[in-house]
């Protein structure tokens, strides 16, 4: 698995959830499907006029989420900025283009008047599979964009007692002087993290 690939599945997911935060803190959801693909980025068209567009113009922050049908979830974190002046018509016309049922939404050139494109080209991508055993996720980049550490670590005061691997749902902690947790199965459950008796369990991010 890598981002490249992650990008293929959400465009067969093809409808996103669109997640961001309104000017008064509150968390802001829709559905976006006018979204073209390259290889190291996503580009997406929205109305002026909507909240969504105002939110990117004044944050630019936004997370992206597709769930295929074999459970697997895909989750972008990004910003995501306009495209330059001079490449919005040529991109209004290759996601219209790839999406037939945009000209029966904004007809002839209301769409050059009403829409703008916004591009992602910095994101970190998080995939998660629940759909196989034991589960697997892993994180990548595309751009600039610098991975966040998450989930839990097992440090040197561990006491090896084994409570952590016994409540483990998908046994993915190893034994050993210090055990250690396998980081592409664990769940985040947090439920090594509860029982530990040394403290020696730290959450990340």
């Amino acid at each position: 698995m890598d981002a490249q690939t992650c990008l293929k599945k959400l465009e067969y997911v093809g409808v996103l959830a669109f997640a961001t935060v309104d000017k008064n803190g509150a968390p802001q959801i829709r559905n976006i499907s006018a979204i073209h693909y390259e290889p190291d980025r996503m580009i997406f068209f929205t109305a002026k006029g909507k909240n969504f567009c105002e939110e990117l113009l004044a944050d630019g922050r936004v997370q992206v989420l597709g769930y295929t049908k074999y459970k697997e979830m895909i989750r972008m974190s990004a910003k995501a900025v306009p495209v330059t002046e001079n490449e919005q018509e040529k991109w209004i016309s290759i996601i219209f283009a790839e999406q037939p049922y945009l000209s029966n939404v904004y007809p002839g050139d209301t769409r050059k008047l009403a829409g703008i494109v916004f591009e992602i080209r910095d994101a970190e991508i998080e995939y998660f599979n629940l759909g196989v055993n034991p589960i697997f996720r892993e994180s990548y980049t595309i751009g600039m964009k610098n991975l966040m550490k998450k989930g839990y670590v097992i440090l040197d005061k561990c006491i090896g007692c084994g409570k952590c691997l016994k409540n483990c749902p998908q046994q993915c902690i190893e034994p050993g002087k210090s055990y250690h947790i396998q980081q592409n199965h664990c769940l985040h459950c947090g439920n090594c993290f509860a029982v530990c008796p040394a403290n020696a369990i730290e959450k990340r991010g």
